[in-house]
C-alpha cells in the first residue's frame, strides 16, 4: 500500500490502549494512536501525524463498536480534556487500569508480583472535591470550563459528571456574575485581563464551598459586589480567597495568597479524622476513595503501637495522622512550608500529640533522621509523579527500615522504585490499584515492601 501519508483514511481495528488512554491499532504494521477509540472498536480514522515508527489519527466514525463502548453521559466528553474514558464502560476501565499497572511492574520493574483487581467506586460520578477552571473570552463572551483536549482553548462548561454538583453550580454562577459585572478574564496570548482561574473546593462532609480567585492583578474590580452576589446566590460558599499570579506561565498559582472573605479553611472528614484544607493545600480529590486508600495503608502498615513511622512527601499530614493512633510516633517530611503548617494544625485539630512535621526535602532530611533516631520501623512513601529520589530509597535500605508502604499515582515510577528496593533485599508484596479518578487514565496504587533475605520477587 506504500508509505503512509497525512490525510489518508483507513479502517483500523483497535486492540489496545496507550498509557494516555488513546486507542492503539496498526496500519501496514505501523502503530497508530487514535484518541476516543478503545479496544474492540473497528474505526474509520484519518492520519494527522506520521512518524517513522508510529502515527497519530483522528477518529471519524465507529464502524463496529467494542462491547465495552458506551454513550458518554457528559455533553462535553468529545472535546473536553478533563476525562479520557467517558466512552468506555466502568468495569472495562477498572480492568484496563489493572493491566496498565501490571505492564509497568513487569516491563519497567522486571518484577513478578501479583497486581490485584482495581478497587473501584460503587457510584463513579460526582466524586471530585476540587476543580480548577480557566476563564477567557470566545466571540466576545466570557467562557469558563476546561481546556479542549490538546489545546488551551476553553470548553465552556454547562455540566460536569465528575465534579461534586456544588462545584458546577458555583462555577456557573462565577461565570455569570463576572460577565455581568464586567470583570475582564485573562487573555494568555496578550497577557491582559484580570481573572485567570477560579479554583473551587468542596467539603463532602460539611457541604461547604471555598473559592480561590487566581488573578493577574492585585486589584479585582467590583470585588465587593462579586462576593456579595456569589454568597447570596450560592449560600454554601463560606470562603473566598485570592491568589496573585502576574507571570506569563502555565502554572496556575502564584506565590501570594490571602483571604478576601469568610472562613480560612474547609473542614473535611475521612473516617474519624478531620482535616483543615487551606486554599493551597494538597488533598486527594476523591474524598470517598481516599478513605479506601488510607484504610489500605493502615492495613499494610499493621502497626502495633510501638513503632516510629516516617511519612515522607507528607503534604498536609493526612496519611500519617490517619495512622497516628496506631503508632508510637509519626514524623512527616514535606517541602512546602504552608503544608507543614497545615499538618501541624491538623494534628492539633484531632488531638494528636505523637506527630511532628519537618520542612525540607526528603533526600536531605531522611539521612539526618536516620542518624538521630537510630531505628525507623515503617516508612510511608507518597511521592509526586516523578517518584522518589534514589538517595531516599538507598538511605531507607541502609537504615534497614523493616517495612515500606508505597502510595503512587504513577505506575511507571512506582515500578522503577519497587525494582530499586527489590535489589536492596526488599520483598515486594502484591500491588493494589485504587481508582481515585474514574473516567480518566489515572490510577493510584498501594504496595507493601518488607525487608527480607533476598529479592523475594
Amino acid at each position: 500500500m506504500g508509505k503512509l501519508k497525512k490525510g489518508q483514511r483507513f479502517s483500523v481495528r483497535i486492540d489496545g490502549l496507550s498509557h494516555g488512554a488513546e486507542g492503539v491499532g496498526r496500519i501496514n504494521e505501523k502503530v497508530v494512536f487514535v484518541p476516543q477509540a478503545i479496544p474492540g472498536d473497528t474505526a474509520q480514522v484519518q492520519l494527522v501525524h506520521v512518524k517513522d515508527r508510529f502515527a497519530h489519527a483522528v477518529l471519524e466514525d465507529i464502524i463496529d463498536p467494542s462491547p465495552d463502548r458506551i454513550i458518554p453521559s457528559c455533553p462535553h466528553a468529545q472535546e473536553c480534556g478533563g476525562c479520557q474514558l467517558q466512552h468506555m464502560s466502568y468495569d472495562a476501565q477498572l480492568q484496563w487500569k489493572r493491566q496498565q499497572v501490571q505492564d509497568a511492574v513487569e516491563r519497567i520493574g522486571h518484577l513478578k508480583v501479583p497486581v490485584l483487581p482495581t478497587k473501584g467506586m460503587d457510584t463513579p460520578f460526582g466524586y471530585r472535591n476540587k476543580a480548577q477552571f480557566p476563564l477567557g473570552r470566545d466571540g466576545g463572551q466570557v467562557v469558563m470550563g476546561f481546556f479542549r483536549r490538546g489545546t488551551h482553548n476553553i470548553v465552556d462548561l454547562t455540566q460536569c459528571e465528575v465534579q461534586h454538583p456544588l462545584i458546577t453550580r458555583l462555577a456557573l454562577q462565577v461565570k455569570e456574575t463576572v460577565e455581568r459585572l464586567g470583570i475582564e478574564p485573562y487573555d494568555e496570548i496578550a497577557h491582559t485581563g484580570v481573572l485567570r482561574h477560579a479554583v473551587i473546593r468542596v467539603s463532602f462532609s460539611e457541604n461547604k464551598l471555598m473559592l480561590v480567585l487566581v488573578t493577574k492583578t492585585k486589584e479585582i474590580p467590583h470585588l465587593d459586589s462579586l462576593i456579595q452576589e456569589l454568597v447570596e446566590t450560592v449560600p454554601e460558599l463560606v470562603s473566598v480567597a485570592q491568589n496573585i499570579n502576574p507571570k506569563v506561565t502555565n502554572v496556575i498559582f502564584g506565590p501570594e495568597t490571602h483571604l478576601l472573605w469568610g472562613e480560612t479553611h474547609l473542614m473535611e472528614r475521612i473516617g474519624r479524622m478531620v482535616y483543615a484544607i487551606s486554599p493551597r493545600s494538597f488533598f486527594q480529590v476523591n474524598s470517598t476513595q481516599t478513605k479506601v486508600l488510607y484504610d489500605l495503608v493502615k492495613e499494610y502498615a499493621d502497626l502495633q503501637g510501638h513503632e516510629t513511622v516516617l511519612d515522607l512527601y507528607c503534604g498536609t499530614g493526612t496519611i500519617g495522622l490517619y495512622l497516628a493512633q496506631e503508632a508510637k510516633q509519626i514524623i512527616g517530611v514535606e517541602t512546602i512550608q504552608d503544608a507543614v503548617h497545615d499538618a501541624e494544625r491538623n494534628a492539633a485539630l484531632n488531638g494528636i500529640d505523637n506527630g511532628r512535621f519537618i520542612h525540607g526535602k526528603a533526600e536531605e532530611v531522611v539521612p539526618k533522621l536516620v542518624q538521630d533516631l537510630g531505628k525507623i520501623d515503617c516508612v510511608i512513601l507518597d511521592p509526586p509523579r516523578k517518584g522518589c529520589e534514589q538517595v531516599v530509597l538507598d538511605t531507607l535500605a541502609e537504615a534497614k527500615v523493616r517495612q515500606v508502604v508505597y502510595v503512587s499515582c504513577n505506575p511507571a515510577t512506582l515500578a522503577r522504585d519497587l525494582a530499586h528496593l527489590a535489589a536492596r533485599e526488599y520483598k515486594v508484596g502484591s500491588v493494589q490499584p485504587v481508582d481515585l479518578f474514574p473516567w480518566t487514565r489515572h490510577v493510584e496504587c498501594v504496595v507493601m515492601m518488607s525487608l527480607g533475605n533476598g529479592l523475594g520477587c
